[in-house]
C-alpha cells in the first residue's frame, strides 16, 4: 500500500463523522458530501505527516468549509434557509455507520429547522461544541473569535434552540403507535381522532419546492393542522403509504404508482404529535429515487 492509499484509508475512517458534522451545519446531504470531499482534497494536497491529530484536523477543515458555504448562501441572496426543510435522512440499512452517525443524538428535522435560523458562526459554535464536544479553544480560530467569544456564540445559539425544538419521546414503538393513529384518522376522515393526538401547539411545515411558490407553508396549532384533514385523507387514499424511520424518528413514505411523492416526519412528544414535516418537493425527492423508497 502506497502513502496515498494509506492516507485515503485513514480518511475513510473519519468520513461518517465528517459527514455528520457537515449535515448538521448545512442541512443538505449533497452539500455535506461536497464539504467532506473538499476536506479530502485539502488533505491530499497538504503535508499529512505534519498532522498530529487527523480527526481533529479534518473536523476543523470541514467546519471552515461549511462556515464558508453558509456565508456564501447569504452573499448570493438565496432564499432564507428557514423557508425550506432540511434534507431528510431515511433509514435504508441499520448497519450503515454513516447513517447511524447522521441521525445520532436525536437530530430530527424539527431541530435542524431551528439550527437553520441561527447565523453561521452561532451554528458552527453550537454544532461543534454541543453536539461534538469540541472545546472553545478549538472552535475559536475557525470563527475568528476568542474562546470567550466562541463560548458566547454557542450560548446564544443554545438559548434559541432550547424549547424551540421539542424533545421527542425516546420509545420508537410509542412513536410508531401515534403515527399509525394519525394515518388511521386521516384515512377515515376522523377529525376527533386527529385532534386527540395533536399537541395544542403542534407545528406543520410543508415544503413543496416549486409546487409551493414562496417557500414553506407553516401552520401553527391543533385546529389549523386538523383543518388539513381533507388533504390528509385525499393523500392517504390515493397513495401507497409505508412506515419509515426519518432522522431516527417515526415517519411515512408516500408513493403513487411507484413514484415517490412525499416524505413525512413526525416529532412525538409526551404522546402527542408536536411537529409534522412534509417534504413533497419533486426536485429534491428525485435525488432519493433509486434508494428503494419509491418501491
Amino acid at each position: 500500500m502506497n502513502e496515498r492509499d494509506l492516507l485515503a484509508e485513514q480518511f475513510e475512517e473519519h468520513r461518517a463523522h465528517l459527514k455528520a458534522v457537515a449535515y448538521r451545519m448545512l442541512g443538505s446531504l449533497a452539500e455535506a458530501d461536497d464539504a467532506v470531499q473538499e476536506a479530502w482534497l485539502r488533505l491530499a494536497r497538504g503535508q499529512s505527516s505534519d498532522i498530529d491529530n487527523l480527526g481533529g484536523w479534518l473536523t476543523t477543515v470541514v467546519g471552515r468549509v461549511c462556515l464558508d458555504m453558509l456565508r456564501s448562501r447569504r452573499l448570493r441572496g438565496e432564499a432564507p434557509l428557514e423557508s425550506h426543510l432540511p434534507d431528510p435522512v431515511v433509514r435504508t440499512d441499520d448497519s450503515d455507520p454513516e447513517h447511524q452517525a447522521l441521525i445520532a443524538d436525536s437530530v430530527g428535522l424539527a431541530l435542524l429547522v431551528v439550527l437553520e435560523s441561527l447565523n453561521p458562526a452561532e451554528r458552527l459554535a453550537f454544532v461543534l461544541h454541543d453536539m461534538f464536544g469540541m472545546s472553545f479553544e478549538e472552535i475559536a480560530p475557525i470563527v475568528d473569535r476568542t474562546p470567550t467569544a466562541a463560548r458566547k456564540l454557542a450560548s446564544r445559539a443554545r438559548q434559541r434552540v432550547q424549547g424551540a425544538a421539542p424533545a421527542p419521546d425516546p420509545d420508537p414503538v410509542a412513536q410508531r403507535r401515534v403515527v399509525d393513529a394519525f394515518l388511521t384518522a386521516a384515512r377515515g376522515g376522523d377529525i376527533d381522532g386527529l385532534l386527540a393526538i395533536l399537541a395544542p401547539d403542534v407545528v406543520l411545515r410543508a415544503d413543496g419546492g416549486r409546487l409551493l411558490p414562496g417557500g414553506m407553508n407553516v401552520l401553527h396549532g391543533a385546529e389549523a393542522v386538523a383543518g388539513q384533514l381533507a388533504t390528509f385523507q385525499r393523500m392517504a387514499t390515493i397513495s401507497t403509504t409505508r412506515p419509515a424511520e426519518i432522522n431516527g424518528a417515526a415517519g411515512l413514505v408516500n408513493t403513487i404508482d411507484g413514484e415517490l411523492i412525499s416524505i413525512m416526519s413526525f416529532t412525538i412528544a409526551d404522546g402527542k404529535i408536536a411537529t409534522i414535516d412534509i417534504l413533497s418537493d419533486p426536485d429534491r425527492l428525485a435525488h432519493l429515487e433509486g434508494t428503494g423508497l419509491e418501491s
